[in-house]
């Protein structure tokens, strides 16, 4: 008998998701269907429309919920608050949100040598995606590639009118692109085309990285040249259209392709080993020479391995809810801001006593013990780092180092993971409690390795080549 692969997708094609299926029928994703604002005497519609506000003339209510992700407002453990700032010539915004570099030494530590010591603030809304990318200090201190707008602005427009019609030409010709150049390209923050098929409103993925990236993991899982837009179920696409940009990443090649490193898996070790496998570095590390990752934003990579993705629910059933049976909230925010809505109605299906004080409380239960031990790992990695500083200061030998070099480089990516990801562990907390368990172990063998050159890893030590000279 052949053995069943494990795929974490495939729980929202399970009974829980084909009840979920049938429900959208009822509630469909925009609230409203084509016909109906052809009735109502909204424009017409066609998939060259990338301006939200036009969308709006036909959904006047989903258009002003998703303009109230200008709010800041923060959680527990997440969100932002307003922070005044000068405007200046450079810099225009009179409103940041808080530096989370600036405030957090162990993050400045992990990241020397990298843009993001720079300048790392806190999540804000969707509004300010493009807005907060353009006028970030990481842009004055590296020269960022055009494929860095892909997560940051809606882009299917730009892609389809840079490749001719053909959104991958188009998406490999921005991504090469240096990182001003590409910006003049777009206009606006995701916006309703980016989900949503301009014709007949259907979800779908229009980032071409999450399009191969996809076809790379169902490969790894013995299915062949899998085609998100056609195979995908309603349901999954719920997941998928979030999933274009809340994944992590890296720039490929000289050309600066946006790849997805999913071709061995989704969880962090496999990633890992796909990294290694390449031998790839974001950077080296300034103080020690590690060759290091950074990761970036992997919502979606944390949430297949949570128990939500298990039970068929998706990113859109918590963070963009149904209110009613004909609209859902297309302010897309933090369920912890809207937890009556979000998450009372599915609980109590499950447990007639929830409410939304109980469901609060336990969010925070989980997220607290999530920092605590985030702290305990950052205090490891940074005490790995200050002892490679010293050994180096000491005189120790490169080839000396390899192993502790190579825990630091494994160390501070999971450790990485878990804090580029923003649900402060609540999208899968026993997976995330694992990769911090990881970090704090790496990094101790790290420790272990400088003090004993006989010691050896639980985990292959890889050797990752230098980074090609700069070109002159």
């Amino acid at each position: 008998m052949m053995r069943r692969l494990h795929d974490p997708m495939r729980v929202l094609t399970s009974a829980t998701s084909i009840a979920l299926a049938a429900l959208l029928l009822l509630v469909p994703s925009t609230g409203i269907s084509q016909s109906e604002a052809s009735k109502s005497g909204a424009p017409p519609f066609n998939d060259n429309i990338d301006d939200p506000a036009e969308w709006g003339k036909a959904f006047p209510a989903h258009y002003d919920h998703y303009r109230m992700s200008v709010d800041m407002k923060r959680t527990k453990h997440g969100g932002s608050e307003a922070v005044p700032q000068t405007p200046t010539q450079a810099d225009p915004r009179s409103v940041v949100a808080r530096s989370k570099v600036e405030e957090d030494k162990g993050l400045k530590a992990m990241w020397q040598g990298y843009a993001f010591s720079e300048d790392f603030r806190e999540e804000r809304g969707h509004a300010y995606m493009l807005e907060d990318q353009r006028l970030t200090k990481r842009q004055v201190v590296v020269k960022q590639p055009g494929a860095c707008v892909n997560c940051h602005a809606s882009m299917y427009l730009a892609y389809k009118k840079a490749g001719d019609g053909d959104i991958t030409k188009g998406f490999d010709k921005i991504n090469a692109m240096p990182y001003p150049e590409a910006s003049k390209l777009v206009k606006h923050p995701v916006a309703c085309i980016d989900c949503h098929d301009g014709t007949t409103l259907a979800l779908r993925v229009t980032r071409p990285a999450f399009i191969e990236g996809i076809r790379a993991y169902k490969a790894s899982l013995g299915v062949k040249d899998y085609d998100v837009n056609k195979q995908a179920s309603s349901a999954e696409m719920r997941a998928y259209v979030c999933g274009q940009c809340h994944v992590e990443y890296y720039f490929k090649g000289p050309q600066k392709s946006l790849v997805y490193p999913w071709a061995k898996g989704l969880k962090i070790e496999q990633i890992t080993a796909y990294y290694d496998e390449i031998g790839f570095r974001d950077w080296t590390h300034k103080d020690t020479g590690a060759p290091a990752l950074k990761a970036q934003h992997p919502e979606f990579e944390t949430w297949s391995q949570g128990p939500h993705a298990r039970a068929g629910v998706t990113c859109a059933d918590c963070h963009m809810p149904a209110i009613s049976k004909s609209f859902t909230d297309h302010w897309v925010r933090s369920p912890m801001l809207n937890v009556k809505a979000a998450c009372v109605g599915c609980h109590k299906k499950h447990d007639e006593k929830a409410t939304a004080e109980d469901l609060q409380a336990r969010v925070n239960e989980i997220q607290d013990r999530h920092w605590a031990l985030r702290e305990k790992a950052m205090t490891a990695v940074v005490a790995l780092i200050d002892d490679l500083k010293a050994a180096k200061a000491g005189g120790r030998k490169e080839a000396d180092l390899v192993a502790a070099l190579y825990l630091q480089r494994r160390s501070q990516f999971y450790l990485d993971f878990v804090e580029a990801e923003n649900s402060t562990g609540f999208h899968a907390p026993q997976e995330s409690a694992r990769i911090l368990g990881e970090s704090i172990d790496f990094a101790r063998q790290g420790q272990i390795a400088l003090r004993d050159p006989a010691f050896k890893p639980t985990v292959p030590v890889v050797n990752i080549p230098p980074p090609p000279p700069a070109k002159p």
